[in-house]
Formats: C-alpha cells, sequence, structure tokens
C-alpha cells in the first residue's frame, strides 16, 4: 500500500499511535463509572477516542447519565492517572519506525490531544525518546489551538512549527476523529485502528494498517 503522492514531514498522533494508553484510559474510566453501575465499552469509548479531555468527559456523562459532572470525572481520573500513566509502554514498532524515518532525514512531529501535563506523565519514563526523535510537539492544551479534534488545528500547527506544508505532511492516527482533522488539514492519514473499532469509520484513511 502506497500513499498517492510524496510526504516530507510525519506527524504522529500519541495515545494508541506511540504509547498504549487506550488500555489505561479504559481501566481507569470504566473504575469510575463502574460505581454508579455503569458499563465503559467500545460502544461508548468510539465516540472519545482522540478527542480533547472536556469533550470526551461531557459525552461520557451525558450517554452514561452518571451523577456527577463532566468536570468532577476529569478531576477524579487525572488522580488515578498520577499513578497509572506513568506505566504506559511503547506500542509494538513506534520506537522502530521512528527511528528509520529519522535515519531517512524525515522530520517528526507529535500532536495529541492530551493536555501537557497529562503528556508529561505519559512520557515520564520515555522522555529521551521523545525529546530526542521529535522536533515539534504540540499538545492539546496550547492556546493556539483553537478547535481539537476533528477540527483541523492541532495538525496545521504541527506543520507550522515544523515549518513544512499541509499537503507534505502524513499524519498518523488511531481515532476516526483524528483522520477526520488530518483531513481537514489537507494531509494524508494512515489509520491504525483498535482491533475493536469499526474499520467501516476509517473510510477517509489514506491507508489503514494493522500496526
Amino acid at each position: 500500500m502506497r500513499l498517492a503522492r510524496p510526504v516530507t514531514h510525519v506527524i504522529f498522533d500519541m495515545d494508541g499511535v506511540l504509547l498504549d494508553t487506550e488500555r489505561i484510559y479504559t481501566e481507569v474510566t470504566q473504575a469510575i463509572v463502574g460505581r454508579f453501575g455503569k458499563t465503559y465499552d467500545w460502544s461508548v469509548k468510539s465516540h472519545m477516542i482522540g478527542r480533547p479531555a472536556i469533550d470526551s468527559a461531557r459525552y461520557l456523562v451525558a450517554t452514561l447519565e452518571l451523577p456527577i459532572t463532566p468536570e468532577q470525572y476529569l478531576a477524579e481520573r487525572e488522580v488515578i492517572f498520577e499513578t497509572r500513566m506513568p506505566a504506559a509502554e511503547p506500542l509494538p514498532g513506534a520506537r522502530e519506525l521512528t527511528t528509520a524515518l529519522l535515519a531517512r532525514g524525515v522530520p517528526l512531529a507529535v500532536a495529541t490531544s492530551s493536555a501537557r501535563p497529562v503528556f508529561d506523565l505519559k512520557t515520564r519514563r520515555h522522555r529521551a525518546w521523545f525529546d530526542g526523535d521529535f522536533r515539534v510537539i504540540v499538545t492539546g492544551d496550547d492556546p493556539r489551538i483553537a478547535r481539537g479534534k476533528p477540527a483541523p488545528d492541532i495538525f496545521l500547527l504541527a506543520a507550522r512549527e515544523l515549518g513544512a506544508s499541509p499537503a507534505m505532511c502524513v499524519v498518523i492516527e488511531d481515532a476516526p476523529s483524528g483522520v477526520a482533522a488530518a483531513r481537514a488539514a489537507g494531509m494524508q492519514v494512515i489509520a491504525v485502528p483498535d482491533p475493536a473499532m469499526d474499520r467501516g469509520r476509517y473510510d477517509d484513511a489514506d491507508v489503514v494498517v494493522g500496526s
């Protein structure tokens, strides 16, 4: 499988692409909603993945009819993240791919919906990798981002920081909202869906791969 046009820069999403954090998100969220007799499964998560935290929290609270506010959910989750997120490991092939791209002189960026404090938690054990391989790191709380995914803002900012034309960038994403954001930015996109996700939601991706 090949992209339709050449690219010069690669922009990575982080959760579910570089780091195995989605499993932690699922376990932590289930622990919270389970207190209210609710179940957090892919029928709910599939509509939250890749979006800004507050947008996902609002969807969760409304869909599961939780007796807490989105802000209360996020505050409780943040406390649990302090101990859980630093244990996140790279996904298979992620470090090998960035190493191979760098060896070919390809500039790399990370564009994650995670806020900077959560990004720091997730990457605490992997700072040499992130600081060494990625020329640009853009987090979801950057004040220059007006709208979160599926809007294109974060990817356009990453491209601007890289000094790259959006048309010459390819995004690697696991979430349908991220695929939509990349498309809206005028970029090609490679999707790496979770096996539990409906592949039909990735029809707009240029290439879909298993890992």
